[in-house]
């Protein structure tokens, strides 16, 4: 009879990092030596998103700062996380 997770036992033979579904529904890299129980959740573990970046225009007049959407003469460049789409940088260009 075969294993309940040979596709992935397999995968991780040919050097696939695996993960476990912990009890607390997160999931967590496998050590070095898994014990592929029957019980447990197990899967590839996914590519990462890459981060993803927005421009934006900021200027000054003489009645206070103005963020304007414009094309072509971006001033400033937000990184955010691809992850968790959380902001991660701002700077000035």
């Amino acid at each position: 009879m075969k294993h309940k997770h040979a596709k992935l036992i397999h995968a991780w033979a040919d050097g696939a990092q695996i993960q476990v579904l912990t009890c607390t529904s997160k999931w967590d890299d496998l050590e070095k030596y898994p014990i592929w129980r029957e019980d447990l959740e197990y899967r590839i573990k996914p590519e990462p998103k890459p981060d993803f970046y927005t421009y934006l225009t900021i200027t000054h007049s003489h009645t206070g700062t103005q963020t304007l959407c414009k094309y072509g003469s971006d001033n400033v460049k937000f990184t955010y996380d691809g992850e968790t789409r959380k902001l991660k940088l701002a700077e000035v260009i």
